[in-house]
């Protein structure tokens, strides 16, 4: 096989995992229609058409989807060859590919990563800020990071962060207006304050449990969001109530600036945790990740 033929094949497999040209382009390092043309000239001398290609998309023919299989478990041995080499290297190098949701990454990498990266100049890492839960070996990523209540039993998990609460809060002169609620079903009598899902547009249900039994209640009120900080200044306001990480209020309620409700129906669950496939061997920069953001 000649280079150029093995270069078109990764270049193949990298459009295939993309679902597009302009991001596999970019992953490549090269222009969108030099992609292109290289695609068409690998389907030439193949004789087979493997992409199947609209306007707004590119996904994998049959045959495509065929070769794709064939390709991944010996590109996959190549790129744990040359990860193995890194082991003899003084420092962990390569690049790390991380998918996580806006609140995850506020609380745990921009504290943390910084002084990773100065720490490990070899190391690069990609971000990408997700709401839904993404297949990480599906879309291609190293790991990611999740609460550990939504991590696959089949991924190795690493505790990152403590364990989390969320709480209902209002302020005193919103219940000044009206009575605390007693119980969350109370809650369907008051204004509260909602958040919508970045990427499946859902609104976020407040969870509750009590003696064994766990509930969500669907609230509604006079304002909803899919940014985290327009709600809280909704509510510190007084204009409803809030369903917020006892994290980002613990002060105002100490100061009594905030008031905390149902406070017997928010327990605690497990915080933020990092998340890899079982492989048999980690990457050394994965490693070294991991290492750093561990909680202790």
């Amino acid at each position: 096989m000649e280079r150029n033929e093995l270069n078109d094949l990764l270049a193949f497999a990298a459009v295939a995992r993309e679902r597009s040209f302009t991001r596999a382009a970019a992953i490549l390092v090269m222009s969108p229609s030099a992609l292109s043309h290289a695609m068409r000239g690998l389907e030439e001398r193949l004789g087979v058409r493997l992409l199947a290609r609209t306007t707004r998309s590119v996904s994998s023919t049959e045959a495509g989807e065929r070769l794709l299989q064939s390709l991944s478990p010996a590109f996959a041995d190549i790129e744990s060859g040359l990860e193995a080499l890194a082991e003899w290297r003084d420092n962990p190098s390569g690049t790390v590919r991380i998918t996580t949701f806006a609140y995850a990454a506020k609380m745990v990498l921009v504290p943390n990563l910084p002084a990773f990266l100065l720490a490990n100049p070899d190391v690069r890492v990609e971000v990408n800020i997700d709401d839904g839960l993404t297949d990480i070996v599906a879309a291609g990523f190293d790991a990611g990071i999740r609460l550990g209540e939504t991590v696959e039993k089949d991924m190795i998990a690493v505790k990152i962060g403590p364990d989390l609460r969320t709480v209902v809060v209002g302020t005193p002169s919103y219940f000044e207006r009206i009575a605390p609620p007693k119980t969350p079903y109370d809650l369907d009598r008051h204004a509260c304050i909602g958040y919508r899902l970045t990427t499946s547009g859902g609104l976020l249900p407040w969870e509750f449990e009590k003696d064994g039994k766990d509930i969500k209640i669907r609230t509604s009120g006079p304002l909803v969001a899919n940014d985290g900080d327009l709600p809280a200044a909704a509510v510190r306001a007084g204009a409803g109530l809030g369903y917020i990480m006892e994290h980002d209020v613990a002060d105002e309620i100490a100061s009594g600036t905030l008031v905390q409700v149902l406070a017997d129906w928010c327990p605690t669950f497990p915080g933020f945790h990092l998340y890899h496939p079982s492989r048999r061997q980690s990457p050394p920069a994965l490693r070294a990740l991991i290492a750093a953001l561990r909680f202790r």
